[in-house]
């Protein structure tokens, strides 16, 4: 396949019935934290590719993928039956602008994800930027079941190494959970909860909000934002509320 590099299975990991993650070596250039990769098999005599965040940080020996399975889909449950040995394709480059050095000055970053979403920031977490430029990270992380809080180890390694600078909040939808909001994102926002489980305010003056998870969530907790006068931030238009476009 040309113009592709072809990657080797190191590791698979399935935290549920639908979540897995695929650890892999492959010979990727120099990437920045929070980017993603188009990440491909052929099907069928088709090449079918989608891309997926790298949970790996730059700096890391292996590349690292998490994805859910949807099950009328032709890709994920193909790469959810890989196991070590096995290959796959990658793109040549990384993509993307979910990255801190595209986020203006602020004292406090807001990294908040729905399900797989989480998997950029672990890898912009596990290098030393976020840490020397903001005086406090929150990271927010919704699901629905309490066994979709996973990467726990990497995520109490970060609190132990950074201590008070970084906040994790845990939000959990249908099912209680002791510590855990029981609230979705955008309703946390709007009662304050997020904000009081945070310890800081989320404002326009001193904070920048990165979203990744799925496109509704996005597009609410933009909308919440706005009455506080937080905008999406462009180059050219700086702003409070950082996305990605996967296509």
């Amino acid at each position: 396949m040309a113009d592709w590099l072809e990657g080797r299975i190191i590791e698979r990991v399935q935290w549920t019935a639908g979540l897995y993650s695929l650890r892999f070596e492959a010979p990727l250039g120099a990437f920045k934290a929070g980017q993603f990769v188009r990440i491909a098999l052929d099907i069928d005599g088709e090449h079918v590719a989608r891309p997926y965040s790298l949970v790996n940080a730059p700096h890391e020996p292996y590349l690292e993928v998490y994805f859910n399975v949807v099950s009328s889909g032709p890709l994920s449950p193909r790469l959810a039956g890989l196991g070590p040995g096995d290959t796959l394709w990658i793109s040549p480059s990384a993509s993307g602008n979910l990255v801190v050095d595209e986020v203006p000055a602020t004292r406090h970053l807001w990294l908040l994800a729905t399900g797989t979403g989480i998997g950029p920031f672990l890898s912009i977490l596990k290098t030393d930027d976020p840490w020397r430029r903001f005086e406090k990270i929150v990271l927010g992380h919704s699901v629905q079941r309490a066994a979709e809080l996973t990467y726990r180890d990497s995520i109490e390694a970060l609190q132990a190494a950074h201590g008070d600078q970084l906040t994790y909040v845990r939000l959990v939808t249908r099912e209680p959970v002791a510590g855990a909001l029981d609230q979705r994102i955008t309703a946390s926002i709007t009662s304050g909860t997020l904000e009081t489980a945070a310890g800081v305010p989320l404002s326009a003056e001193g904070s920048h909000v990165m979203l990744c998870g799925n496109s509704a969530m996005i597009t609410d907790v933009t909308e919440v934002l706005a009455p506080r006068g937080m905008h999406r931030h462009r180059r050219r238009e700086p702003g409070h509320i950082t996305t990605e476009k996967y296509h």
